[in-house]
């Protein structure tokens, strides 16, 4: 039997839903927004969770990475694309939308956002950097 979860991330808190292969709610939950704390929860409620799902955001990438390190099966939807479905929901809270977004994981209706590792994020900032350095340093020359 297929077990999957859905993220509804926010600052503070995660907003966690769990639903099973028929689409029934498991078990639902707010957690701090830390991967050792999401990863603890659903680590005691399914061990055997199939694929997490999350929406693309701010603390994405920062939460997909710490999550894979910790071999939860994580996926990133792409936001616009969850937004178009979950603004059919009548009702909108962080509870309803991690229903939602686990809905939309277990059915498979959604479209995967590609997440950068680690590596290349540091890369991308040291040549911006380097940009930024070089764009001054022309200016001082002139």
């Amino acid at each position: 039997m297929g077990v999957f979860a859905a993220l509804d991330v926010s600052q503070e808190e995660t907003a966690i839903c769990l639903v099973g292969a028929e689409g029934e709610i498991l078990a639902e939950a707010k957690v701090p927004t830390c991967p050792d704390a999401i990863a603890d929860w659903l680590a005691k409620r399914a061990a055997d969770v199939e694929r997490v799902g999350m929406e693309t955001g701010p603390l994405a990438v920062w939460l997909w990475n710490a999550l894979t390190k910790r071999r939860v099966p994580i996926i990133c939807l792409d936001a616009r694309h969850a937004n178009a479905v979950l603004k059919m929901m009548p009702n909108k809270t962080d509870r309803h939308d991690a229903r939602g977004l686990a809905q939309i994981v277990r059915t498979g209706w959604f479209k995967a956002a590609r997440i950068k590792s680690h590596e290349a994020y540091v890369n991308r900032a040291m040549l911006t950097a380097r940009d930024t350095l070089v764009g001054m340093r022309v200016k001082l020359e002139k």
